[in-house]
């Protein structure tokens, strides 16, 4: 029997193509088994600080050839551009996103939902939630009347505005076209934008909100083991049972971030730089208020324009301070003092231009910070207002009044004019009537004074004696 050389050379060739397939899958596998899971733990309101910790985690995690990163969500909702600076770095992200709202007590509110429907899997913890989707800035009147339901979710509840429909209708479709993205209940994602309805953990997974519930990272981890996910980069099978895991904490960045972008904290900054610009205008050459100031006001500003601020509030807050700058130098008997304090409360009150948990500024932070402000305008009137009642000590003003001592020579026509010094120096001396001016070293006052020329009178001993006793 004789054997084909072409056949033998196919089956060679298929058995060594086997073997490397399943060196490569056996590698492969290795590999991802290897690979570490990212865990980033975001709580609080999302806000630019919480965006860029998350956008620079997931980069990271990229880096890191990591198989896969977790969101560990525990927020009240958060700022609509902060969101969704955010869900663009996970639908970009070639590592597999995993959102889950943990521990147990947490949730995912408003914005938190949009971020749980772009992950590439979604899950939670027993005893927690998720929904109340609506957009806060346009919905905080509160639930929609029961009467209304049936207009409220078509968008066309009675009240609302053509910008407030426009604006529930861009945020439906936007959690919609996620929703269908990722293969997950549109219908339910739709109506936790227009009727502000929440989920807990078995009634998520059970109208395919999540794709699954665990207890902890470790149950999830060995939950996602085995998962098909696909990216941008393709599909990824997950091996993360018993994978290491690599917890991101905020660095100094991100704290620094979430400190200035506190809407008290950077109000608090912009009043501290207006406090030393005015402060280095008003005594030039101190320098140190003026340094101080103007790092205040400009790291203040960069917090303000990161956060939604209302420009009414912000003209009114300058309008207050200028005011009550006004104040210390026109005589309005606390007119401008008065208005400029109203006017800067109610510009901090309007400053923060939504109502999203975790961006206010407190009544009391407003009312304190008037209080300081016009403690510290007024300070400053009465501080220059008692300075400018002292007599003259410079100028032509401090010569009226001065006493000074006759030279006695060069006196000309009958003693009408000479020479005397007054306040140590060498003036030219005329008399101010019919007098003739005294001899050396006799006494004169100066009355007037015309260019380099003092109108001077005659100094009688003993009123000038008795003048200096009642000044002593």
């Amino acid at each position: 029997m004789r054997t084909n050389p072409f056949g033998l050379l196919c089956r060679c060739a298929a058995l060594f193509a086997t073997l490397l397939f399943g060196v490569a899958s056996i590698a492969g596998a290795a590999g991802a088994a290897n690979a570490p899971v990212v865990v980033i733990a975001v709580s609080g309101a999302i806000g630019p600080a919480s965006a860029d910790f998350i956008v620079r985690s997931l980069a990271r995690a990229a880096d890191d050839h990591a198989q896969a990163a977790i969101l560990e969500l525990d927020t009240p909702g958060g700022l609509d551009l902060s969101m969704r600076s955010i869900i663009k770095a996970i639908l970009a992200s070639p590592v597999p996103v995993v959102s889950f709202i943990a521990p147990g007590g947490a949730r995912a509110a408003s914005a938190g939902t949009y971020i749980v429907y772009a992950s590439h899997v979604a899950a939670m913890a027993p005893g927690t939630n998720l929904g109340a989707a609506t957009p806060i800035q346009i919905g905080t009147s509160g639930a929609p009347k029961p009467e209304a339901s049936a207009s409220a979710a078509s968008g066309t509840q009675a009240g609302e505005s053509t910008e407030t429909r426009k604006q529930v209708h861009d945020a439906a479709a936007y959690i919609r076209g996620l929703a269908q993205l990722r293969g997950r209940n549109a219908g339910w994602a739709e109506r936790a934008v227009r009727e502000a309805v929440s989920l807990s953990a078995s009634e998520a997974l059970a109208q395919r909100v999540i794709d699954l519930t665990a207890a902890d990272i470790p149950d999830l981890l060995a939950k996602l083991d085995g998962r098909r996910v696909r990216t941008l980069t393709g599909e990824h099978v997950l091996a993360t049972k018993g994978a290491p895991v690599i917890t991101l904490l905020p660095d100094w960045r991100s704290r620094f971030l979430a400190t200035i972008t506190d809407p008290s904290v950077a109000l608090i900054l912009v009043m501290i730089g207006m406090y030393g610009l005015f402060f280095e205008f008003s005594n030039p050459g101190f320098m140190l208020p003026g340094v101080a100031g103007a790092i205040c006001l400009l790291v203040g500003l960069f917090a303000l324009q990161l956060l939604p601020i209302s420009f009414v509030g912000l003209g009114l807050i300058v309008l207050g301070i200028g005011f009550l700058v006004a104040e210390m130098f026109l005589p309005t008997f606390g007119t401008l003092g008065i208005g400029g304090v109203v006017a800067f409360s109610i510009g901090a009150l309007m400053l923060i231009d939504t109502d999203v948990p975790g961006f206010g500024i407190p009544v009391g932070v407003v009312a304190g910070l008037a209080i300081v402000t016009a403690l510290f305008i007024f300070s400053v009137s009465a501080v220059a207002l008692k300075a400018s009642r002292r007599p003259v000590v410079s100028g032509s003003e401090a010569m009226l009044g001065s006493v000074g001592v006759m030279l006695g020579d060069e006196i000309h026509a009958a003693g009408e004019s000479g020479w005397a010094t007054v306040r140590g120096e060498r003036w030219r001396v005329q008399s101010a009537g019919a007098h003739a001016l005294p001899a050396r070293g006799g006494k004169v006052r100066v009355t007037a004074r015309h260019g380099l020329t003092l109108t001077v009178e005659v100094v009688n001993e003993a009123t000038h004696a008795t003048s200096c006793m009642g000044s002593e």
